[in-house]
């Protein structure tokens, strides 16, 4: 898999058991399957003061009820998701760089999820806050209709053989998920360096219904320069290695 813990790994998908992918294998997609095959690790010693000291403060616990997010951040900023974000640096780069927006990250590692914590300490960041928990279930049960201004899924798992494509998170059923969560003029971006998952999400996003491509010839972006350039992609560039954006809007 072409992956560092850098990237966003959309709820990454490198551990299997056979529970799960009998789930995988029996549809329906969006009753039966997660966004992630769950990934144990070891906190670091950082990792692990960054959860005792910062959870409390920017961790999210679901309590049965939809998300009052404007009670979360204590204003009524616009929000945007980010779906897998890895070690967390570059949402936290991001949510460095825009104040005025509010950034969630969801994520089901908990090393990335302390690793994430610990950089937005470091960096003195207050409008971000992190759930670690199952993508789809958060977009189902947490959250209401027509409430983000924006969801950003960097660098998900390929699932690069042909007889996994059914695995990919980017599907027409999540998509629509996804829309209903947008409000109208909100923004879909998405990012890979496998071309052929590229040439996958342009299939499915180029007729998901309520999405306009920003790309005047319906393909895709230059990187924007909202999305930090990862020591990855700079290492993917030096050796011919490409990485292909997308952004969709809500219409």
């Amino acid at each position: 898999m072409n992956k560092t813990p850098e990237h966003g790994a959309a709820n990454t998908e490198t551990t299997e058991s056979s529970e799960a992918l009998k789930e995988i294998e029996s549809g329906p997609y969006m009753r039966r399957i997660r966004s992630f095959v769950r990934r144990e690790g070891r906190l670091t010693k950082g990792q692990a003061g960054a959860m005792e000291r910062q959870w409390p403060i920017m961790g999210i616990e679901f309590n049965g009820e939809q998300l009052n997010l404007a009670s979360i951040f204590g204003n009524a900023n616009p929000v945007v998701i980010e779906i897998g974000f890895g070690m967390g640096k570059s949402l936290v780069t991001m949510a460095k760089a825009a104040p005025q927006i509010n950034f969630i990250g969801i994520e089901v590692h908990t090393p990335g999820v302390g690793a994430c914590l610990l950089e937005a300490e470091a960096q003195n960041v207050s409008n971000l806050r992190v759930i670690e928990h199952d993508a789809v279930e958060v977009l189902n049960d947490w959250l209401a209709d027509d409430c983000l201004d924006g969801v950003q899924i960097f660098f998900p798992d390929p699932w690069h053989k042909k007889r996994h494509h059914k695995r990919r998170l980017i599907q027409p059923e999540f998509v629509a998920l996804l829309r209903k969560k947008l409000k109208a003029g909100g923004v879909l971006h998405l990012a890979t360096d496998w071309e052929n998952y590229a040439e996958h999400m342009l299939e499915v996003m180029n007729v998901a219904p309520g999405y306009e491509n920003q790309a005047t010839d319906g393909t895709y972006i230059p990187r924007p320069d909202e999305r930090p350039l990862t020591k990855f992609e700079q290492r993917g560039q030096r050796l011919g290695h490409g990485v292909w954006d997308m952004k969709y809007t809500a219409v």
